[in-house]
């Protein structure tokens, strides 16, 4: 007698599924706002496509409403807006005027990005979650993002008279940097076993608070400086333990995938 095997959560929850659709709508904006010349609006509607998409799965967590569906889902929506949107803001913007080499490089960025999704989704329970293994999609697309924001707010400003194309060599090197780096097996720290629930000192919530005024100040020079540092600190890391002889593999032992 054949023994049923246990159906698959296929559930569809309202709340967690609203940020990812967010998140896909805020990358849909960027690459229409891109079309319409507005790469400032198109860059920041990158940053908050990596807000919502910071939510959804911690919402789902703490209300117990994961699902496949909603795995998927994200997914999907990742791919959107954070492969397929900044690669077009980038290649409009900038990258166009190269011909071949452009859009060569936007699609080494996609194909990473592509990749990058398609790979944690298969090594999601074996990988250790206290990193991640290459740099995770909405970083990538934040630093592309943070780069355009960045150029044409100093443009705007007149503190600087680059214009787009004089800066298309910097960007197709940040976008084929993204791009393998996503595809790379090198560790980026997730933040994932920090516990926002312990309480913490209360100098903790001051230099929180004092981190967000200070980024106030001057949002897209901070921010991109913040996803410049964090998208070369997993090969400092790399190179660390390589150089300590210690392991470089993200992959858990068995203890690590209980936490």
């Amino acid at each position: 007698m054949n023994q049923r095997l246990p159906r698959r959560r296929t559930s569809i929850y309202l709340l967690p599924n609203l940020f990812t659709t967010g998140c896909l709508f805020a990358g849909f904006f960027s690459i229409v706002q891109a079309f319409n010349g507005r790469f400032a609006e198109a860059a920041i509607a990158i940053f908050v496509a990596m807000v919502l998409d910071s939510l959804d799965g911690r919402v789902a967590r703490l209300t117990n409403t994961t699902s496949d569906f909603g795995a998927q889902y994200d997914s999907l929506a990742d791919m959107v807006s954070f492969g397929v949107a900044p690669a077009l803001v980038i290649y409009i913007w900038s990258l166009q005027s190269m011909g071949k080499l452009g859009w060569l490089a936007t699609f080494v960025y996609i194909v990473g990005a592509a990749l990058r999704l398609a790979r944690f989704n298969t090594n999601i329970n074996i990988v250790d979650k206290r990193f991640f293994q290459g740099m995770p999609s909405p970083a990538a697309a934040a630093l592309l993002a943070g780069l355009v924001w960045v150029a044409t707010d100093l443009r705007e400003t007149k503190w600087i008279d680059w214009s787009a194309k004089d800066l298309r060599w910097v960007v197709w090197s940040v976008a084929v940097y993204a791009g393998l780096t996503m595809v790379s097996s090198v560790p980026f720290y997730s933040f994932k076993d920090l516990n926002l629930r312990k309480s913490v000192p209360f100098v903790v919530v001051f230099l929180v608070a004092m981190g967000l005024v200070l980024i106030s100040q001057d949002p897209p020079t901070l921010l991109f400086l913040l996803m410049l540092a964090y998208s070369v600190s997993g090969w400092v890391l790399f190179f660390w333990r390589k150089a300590r002889g210690e392991r470089v593999e993200v992959f858990a032992d068995d203890q690590q995938k209980d936490l």
